[in-house]
């Protein structure tokens, strides 16, 4: 191999040569390349893809390692690996549904049920106050007086056309006639 070529193990130098330009090659102590006229660093692809390879084998590595401390377990460690997880799962779940019966409790919408915080009741039902607080007009509370009084939107009342509510107040067809206006 000709000494002027650069492997992926070898340490980058200032004196080789980047091109047939014969402009040298900026590399700092940790192996990454410098523009020359920008400044910029960056890692050539070679040696990133280097360490790309290494990760991937750790990552083989660690699975295999914890296959084999998974196959060296006793039964009674499995057994209390198992209750653990099933412990937790059980605290989550309980956890859950006191959240949920404080919800209801409080009458507080399930798109709020991410702001309930606490492990006990008595922390969640705190921060369920404090969601009744924090958005009072979903909630129907309000400040002032003035504020109950005026209603949110005007009520309609609609009426079908085909079905009248009230009956008309004359029913003759030739009152009827006599009082519509001639021109």
């Amino acid at each position: 191999m000709p000494e002027d070529k650069k492997t992926l193990d070898d340490k980058p130098t200032d004196d080789k040569p980047a091109d047939a330009g014969g402009e040298p090659k900026k590399f700092d102590e940790s192996g990454t390349f410098v523009h020359p006229e920008t400044g910029e660093k960056y890692v050539p692809i070679g040696i990133s893809r280097k360490w790309e390879g290494r990760a991937k084998d750790n990552y083989e590595a660690k699975q295999e390692l914890d296959a084999l401390k998974e196959s060296q377990k006793s039964d009674g460690q499995k057994l209390t690996d198992k209750v653990t997880v099933a412990e937790k799962r059980a605290t989550d779940a309980e956890a859950k549904a006191t959240r949920y019966e404080v919800a209801a409790e409080l009458g507080i919408h399930a798109k709020h049920l991410k702001y309930l915080t606490g492990s006990t009741e008595e922390e969640i039902k705190e921060s369920g106050k404090g969601i009744l607080d924090d958005f009072p007009e979903t909630y129907g509370q309000s400040g002032t007086d003035a504020d109950k009084k005026q209603p949110t939107r005007p009520k309609e009342r609609l009426r079908s056309g085909a079905v009248p509510n009230e009956e008309p107040d004359e029913t003759d067809p030739h009152k009827l006639a006599a009082s519509v206006p001639r021109l």
